[in-house]
């Protein structure tokens, strides 16, 4: 007599592959190396979820910058505002405890990365973040984090 009953192992093997693969559809991207993009997606992340004053975005700012930790925090909050304000859609962010990034994080990441060195690349992926034409002034405010993170030898780089 043959065993006709589904085999669990089987079945439980093919639906965490399932559920990994939609994952890392949905988190293509891994973390950054640089710690410095780590932080500010970190902060991001918070502020994103919890508002521009989450106080463990602040504490995570004030522990990397030390005395130096006003400019680039209000700076961040200022381009999370203008992200929030200027956006056509949503823009998805992970928990922030996940170790993998939305395409919208790492777009934004490397627009903090490039938006000194490659302006154009950093035009282009803004524009495609946030789905409109006009980024100049959300593109100023990313250009001031980079340079407020750069300023406190921080610099972001991806």
């Amino acid at each position: 007599m043959t065993d006709t009953r589904p085999n669990s192992t089987t079945n439980s093997t093919a639906a965490s592959t399932q559920t990994i693969a939609s994952a890392t559809s949905l988190l293509p991207h891994a973390l950054p190396p640089c710690e410095n993009a780590r932080i500010a997606l970190f902060a991001m992340r918070r502020m994103g979820a919890h508002g521009l004053a989450d106080a463990r975005a602040s504490h995570t700012m004030f522990t990397a910058f030390g005395q130096g930790f006003r400019r680039p925090l209000v700076l961040l909050r200022a381009l999370m505002a203008d992200l929030a304000g200027t956006s056509a859609g949503t823009i998805a962010i992970a928990p922030c405890c996940c170790a993998r990034m939305t395409p919208a994080e790492s777009a934004m990441l490397s627009v903090l990365a490039r938006v000194e060195t490659a302006p154009e690349i950093a035009r282009y992926l803004m524009a495609d973040l946030l789905g409109v034409r006009r980024i100049d002034g959300v593109l100023a405010s990313a250009a001031a984090v980079a340079a407020a993170f750069a300023d406190e030898g921080r610099p972001i780089t991806v």
